[in-house]
């Protein structure tokens, strides 16, 4: 990854130029993420959704509306650099990430509830990641900006998400479908090392630019942490707001707190050719969200009681 910048340039203005190669990876890892993801679903789980709807609509609600919705309000509030903005957002309208399975056990929470809520948004997401986006980012000047100077095709972004998410997610069904026990020796083998992969690529690219990462870091530092710590109190609050148990309630935490970031860096760079702004603040918070994510499921397990 190569940023080309001058000490005047104003923060907009940067480009990230993410070279092939590495763009091919990020692909791989997020592919290969999903369909670890999907190792773990079956068609159980959405019937298991079904039987309980409710869940379904607070977890939904939580995540593809109300937290693009009050990411919304606090960009207006404090009015951050349109990049950042823009970042903030197509990180909401992103669905949760794939660690978020592994942190609601970890927590103490609803584990079948989590891969079933992740199985769900992964295929709510194809339609409203591209949404979201569109729509909140239009609403807000600044952002809107942007949005009317990059050619965004929804039908484009919609196969993108399609390719990224969907394939690898049928996929995985299928083979833990008709080879369960295959699927279960891949999964604890495929989760954790494309993760690694993941988080090694964003570490790399930080590194080789590492006077950038210092110099604007701070830009990023705090909207990212309050928007991390945000949507977890919005999950977590929305949940025993509608009167779900404290287990159910962690899970919902940790679906709209834990982001795909990743899928967030392959839009910006597929769409917005790298805009500076939105690539540091995405790929700040997949790796904040990881460590995060840790602390939170670290604290509630050691409390499951409480």
């Amino acid at each position: 990854m190569l940023l080309n910048i001058n000490p005047d340039l104003h923060i907009d203005d940067i480009k990230i130029n993410f070279d092939t190669e590495s763009l091919w990876i990020l692909n791989i890892a997020i592919g290969i993420i999903m369909f670890g993801v999907a190792l773990g679903i079956t068609i159980d789980d959405f019937k298991r959704l079904l039987k309980n709807p409710k869940i379904v609509l607070v977890g939904a609600f939580s995540q593809f509306f109300l937290l693009p919705a009050l990411t919304f309000l606090f960009i207006v509030l404090i009015k951050p650099h349109p990049s950042f903005a823009l970042g903030m957002m197509i990180i909401a309208a992103c669905p949760g990430g794939n660690i978020s399975n592994f942190y609601s056990k970890m927590a103490g929470g609803n584990a079948a509830l989590s891969v079933s809520l992740t199985a769900l948004a992964t295929l709510v997401s194809i339609v409203m990641t591209p949404f979201n986006l569109q729509f909140w980012g239009s609403l807000y000047e600044p952002t809107n900006a942007i949005l009317k100077t990059v050619e965004l095709n929804p039908f484009e972004l919609f196969k993108l998400v399609s390719l990224i998410l969907g394939i690898p997610l049928t996929a995985g069904m299928l083979v833990n479908h008709y080879h369960p026990t295959m699927a279960q020796k891949m999964e604890k083998i495929l989760k954790p090392f494309s993760m690694m992969v993941f988080v090694a690529l964003i570490l790399i690219a930080f590194s080789n630019n590492l006077d950038i990462f210092t110099s604007y870091i701070h830009h990023v530092l705090f909207l990212v942490i309050i928007h991390n710590i945000g949507a977890f109190i919005i999950g977590y609050f929305t949940a025993k707001s509608f009167g779900l148990n404290l287990q159910d309630a962690k899970t919902i935490s940790m679906e709209t707190g834990i982001q795909n970031g990743g899928l967030g860096l392959l839009l910006i760079f597929g769409f917005f050719d790298g805009l500076g702004g939105m690539a540091l603040l995405a790929a700040f918070w997949g790796i904040w969200d990881v460590f995060s994510g840790m602390v939170l499921a670290t604290y509630w397990g050691r409390n499951k009681k409480e």
